[in-house]
C-alpha cells in the first residue's frame, strides 16, 4: 500500500481576491512520480509553490508527513526544486555547483566530494566535474541542476516545466532521463507541464487541471481511456465529442443511431457526452459502415493521415493510415470498447467538434490557390 507523504487540504489561494486555486484536496504518495498538468493559469505552478514553501495559502493546511508545515520556510522543508531557468552558478564548475548547498550546510570536505560524485554518476555527469557549466548543452545544465537539488536528499523534488527550454528531440531524451534518476532515487517526483505528451510518458499519476479546480486525478492510462469531462478528454489527446444519450447500460444513442459500448451507472435515456478517438476509428466501404461522410480535409503525419470527416455537419477528425482524398465518401466503424461515456458537464459543448480545423486548412488551400493561378498567369 503506498504511503502518504503530502497532503493539500481544503487549500484556497487568491491574489488580490483573484483565487487561483479553489478549496483543492489532494494527496501525494512517497516514491511516485506525480505531474500536474493544465494549461496556462491553471494554478499547478501556485501548488508547487506551496509544497515548496514559496506561498502561504490563504486558506488551508499543507501537511507533510504527518506534520502541518504551512509556517514551515523552504530551507527548513526537505524538498527542492528545479526551476525552467536552472540559474547555475557561471564562474563555477560543475562540481562546485553541485557542491554549493553541501558547503553552506557546512558538511564536511570528504562527504561533500563522496555526494557530489554519487550525484553526478545517477545523472550521468561523471567526468563531467571540472567542466565549465557554461561550455555545457542544455540537457547537461539541466542535470547539473538536478544533480545539485538532489544532493541534499530531499524527500521530494519539484520541478517547474524544467524541459520548456530544450528543443523536442532532447526533451524526449530528458523524459526518459528523468523517469530514470526518480527510479534510481526512490524518491518523490512532482513535476510541472503543460504538455500532455510529456505527463504520459513519465508519470506514474496525473492531475489535470483548470481554473484551480482538480479535473480529474488518475494513471495516464486511466486518464486517456476514461476521461471524466469534455475538458480532460479535449486537453488529453485529441477527441471527437459528441451529444448522446444513454438508452441503458452498455447501449448509447448519438447521430439517430445507437451503438453498443462498455459504459454503464447512467440513469435510463440520461444525456451525455461521447467520447470517440481518432485513433479507434475505422473507414470501411460506404455501404458497411455505421456512419457515413464525406472527407473534407487530409493532412499526411508521417505515420498517418489526419483526415477531416463531415457526419451531419459535425467534423471529425480520423487518424489513419488508409489514403481517402478530399471529397470521397466513407463509411466508419467503431468498436464498443472505442466509445466512451461522460457525464455532462460545465465544458460540454465546448469541445470536440473540427470545424474550425477544416474551416482553417479550407482557407490555406483557397491561399495556395490563389498564389497558383497568379504564378501560372500569363504576364501582360
Amino acid at each position: 500500500m503506498p504511503k502518504e507523504l503530502i497532503r493539500l487540504q481544503n487549500c484556497t489561494m487568491a491574489f488580490d481576491g483573484d483565487v487561483v486555486l479553489d478549496n483543492v484536496n489532494i494527496h501525494f504518495n512517497d516514491k511516485e512520480f506525480l505531474t500536474l498538468l493544465g494549461p496556462s493559469g491553471c494554478g499547478k505552478t501556485t501548488m508547487l509553490r506551496i509544497i515548496g514553501g514559496f506561498l502561504k495559502p490563504t486558506s488551508g493546511d499543507v501537511i507533510f508527513d504527518g506534520e502541518r508545515i504551512n509556517d514551515v520556510p523552504p530551507n527548513k522543508r526537505t524538498v527542492n526544486t528545479v526551476f525552467q531557468k536552472y540559474a547555475l552558478f557561471p564562474n563555477m564548475d560543475v562540481f562546485e555547483n553541485v557542491a554549493f548547498g553541501l558547503r553552506i550546510a557546512k558538511v564536511p570536505k570528504d562527504e561533500i566530494k563522496q555526494r557530489v560524485m554519487e550525484m553526478l554518476e545517477v545523472v550521468s555527469l561523471k567526468g563531467f566535474e571540472h567542466r565549465d557549466v557554461t561550455s555545457l548543452s542544455g540537457g547537461q545544465q539541466q542535470r547539473v541542476a538536478i544533480a545539485r537539488a538532489l544532493v541534499n536528499r530531499p524527500k521530494v523534488l519539484l520541478l517547474d516545466e524544467p524541459l520548456g527550454a530544450l528543443d523536442m528531440r532532447l526533451r524526449k531524451d530528458m523524459q526518459i532521463e528523468l523517469k530514470r534518476i526518480q527510479q534510481a532515487l526512490d524518491i518523490t517526483f512532482i513535476y510541472v507541464t503543460h504538455d500532455q505528451e510529456e505527463a504520459l510518458a513519465m508519470s506514474d499519476i496525473v492531475v489535470v487541471m483548470n481554473h484551480g479546480v482538480i479535473q480529474q486525478i488518475g494513471t495516464p492510462e486511466k486518464i486517456y481511456n476514461e476521461p471524466k469531462n469534455a475538458f480532460v478528454a479535449d486537453f488529453i489527446g485529441e477527441s471527437n465529442i459528441l451529444d448522446g444519450v444513454m438508452i441503458e447500460d452498455g447501449l448509447v444513442e448519438f447521430f439517430g443511431r445507437r451503438f453498443q459500448c462498455l459504459d454503464g451507472g447512467f440513469a435510463p435515456n440520461e444525456p451525455v457526452d461521447v467520447v470517440i478517438r481518432p485513433e479507434d476509428v475505422d473507414i470501411v466501404p460506404p455501404e458497411e459502415g455505421m456512419l457515413r461522410g464525406v472527407v473534407t480535409n487530409l493532412t499526411f503525419k508521417g505515420v498517418h493521415y489526419d483526415t477531416f470527416v463531415d457526419f451531419k455537419g459535425f467534423k471529425w477528425l480520423i487518424q489513419t493510415t488508409d489514403y481517402c482524398p478530399v471529397g470521397s465518401r466513407i463509411g466508419i466503424k467503431i468498436d464498443p470498447d472505442g466509445i466512451h461515456i461522460m457525464k455532462k458537464s460545465e465544458y460540454s459543448g465546448m469541445f470536440g467538434d473540427y470545424s474550425s480545423y477544416s474551416e482553417e486548412y479550407d482557407e490555406l488551400g483557397d491561399v495556395n490557390a490563389e498564389i497558383l493561378e497568379e504564378l501560372e498567369a500569363p504576364e501582360a
